[in-house]
């Protein structure tokens, strides 16, 4: 007989021809109630697994979370040789968001309404967005999902779509003029000029952003042996996926700009984008100090032209979909796009990134020819979109 009942949040079913009781985590007799029809029900239909009962022997989640992480230290991350710091930075911190939720409950007692319950506490609480709150939730997916193999849970019950807040839909601005992207190398050229230290590095900071894709983190670690103007490429030796480790071809303008840029270094070793101390820059200072006050001149002198400002917005991330997009609008191939940006699939790049350029006429060739340095005063020779043959006198090798 395959019935049962509730008492003292404990269901008591008959499975198999035996008595089992399964506790049951509820704070409300009806959501106990709710549970217990679910596990009748799946008895039914014959799907439901027994949980175990050897209490001393279940883990809480924060111990378990912890044995969890650490393993993935040591075993995650690409071809298993571990997480980048990065990696392992981001999971720690959402289990200090998961364990005053979830810390003393043993893992085995976590369900659904729990998650839920959390999700709906970190809404209230209003420290963390919809996408962090949703980060958080993967990572509790992760560690349970793990509990599911040990047979330590029956079912993962923070899986589904409907455990997630819905994505906000952001607008993702980019830049698709070309006279956008000249007025906003020349606000950082302008920037450069006003500053006491580190001349030239705003404009080669946001036109490596611009013509490289790079992350800012990327950016941040790039160093000048992984800069190759000679062959005309930058080396992306570190990142979390094996597709993120590549080599970006040089569009002619950015190895235009590097050398400019390489020409202002005494000493040009080290981190190619730095503080005075010689530290790699910090990513604050290059959205605030470099890329924000780079628009807002930007705008001003495209406003005093009559012309439309920069789209608003604008973040790091912004130029990587400018590279990507401009690409496109050049007329390469998803996959060559793909190999440039660092992902895993053409797919991905062209869901996230491909963007139309202005189809007003013209607009392509003043793209091309911002690309490849026609017009420009000093600029080397050569044309293509892909690394082309640029040549010009290299102090610094002679």
């Amino acid at each position: 007989m395959r019935t049962g009942e509730v008492n003292s949040y404990t269901a008591r079913v008959t499975y198999k021809g035996r008595r089992v009781s399964v506790p049951l985590v509820a704070t409300e007799r009806r959501w106990a109630a709710a549970e217990m029809a679910r596990i009748v029900e799946e008895i039914r239909r014959g799907v439901w697994i027994e949980p175990l009962h050897r209490r001393s022997r279940i883990p809480d989640f924060s111990s378990f979370a912890a044995k969890w992480v650490d393993r993935r230290v040591v075993e995650g991350g690409r071809g298993a040789r571990g997480l980048a710091a990065a990696s392992d930075a981001e999971l720690r911190w959402g289990l200090e968001h998961l364990r005053p939720h979830f810390g003393a409950l043993p893992i085995d007692r976590i369900t659904v309404a729990d998650v839920d319950g959390y999700r709906l506490a970190k809404v209230k609480e209003g420290r963390l967005g919809p996408s962090s709150i949703n980060k958080t939730l993967s990572t509790l997916a992760a560690v349970l999902e793990t509990a599911v193999e040990y047979d330590l849970l029956n079912r993962n019950p923070a899986r589904g779509r409907r455990r997630r807040l819905p994505k906000p839909v952001a607008a993702r601005p980019f830049i698709s003029r070309a006279d956008h992207i000249r007025a906003i190398l020349a606000a950082a050229a302008a920037l450069d000029r006003e500053a006491r230290v580190s001349r030239g590095q705003r404009r080669a900071i946001i036109a490596t952003l611009i013509f490289a894709g790079v992350r800012i983190g990327e950016a941040r670690r790039l160093r000048w042996e992984d800069v190759d103007l000679v062959g005309g490429a930058i080396y992306i030796r570190e990142a979390k996926t094996t597709a993120g480790v590549r080599a970006i071809n040089l569009l002619p303008i950015l190895r235009h700009e590097l050398h400019l840029f390489r020409r202002t270094q005494d000493l040009p070793a080290g981190p190619l984008f730095a503080t005075r101390t010689g530290r790699p820059i910090d990513a604050s200072n290059v959205r605030q100090r470099v890329l924000a006050a780079a628009v807002d001149r930007a705008d001003l002198a495209l406003r005093q032209k009559g012309l439309p400002p920069l789209p608003a917005g604008l973040t790091p991330h912004s130029m990587r979909r400018t590279f990507a997009s401009l690409l496109f609008a050049l007329g390469e191939s998803p996959p060559y796009v793909m190999s440039q940006m660092g992902h895993t699939t053409a797919a991905f790049t062209l869901a996230l990134y491909a963007r139309a350029i202005y189809s007003r006429d013209g607009e392509r060739a003043k793209l091309a020819a911002l690309v490849n340095c026609r017009g420009m005063t000093n600029a080397p020779s050569g044309s293509g979109t892909r690394s082309a043959t640029i040549t010009f006198r290299m102090p610094w090798l002679t």
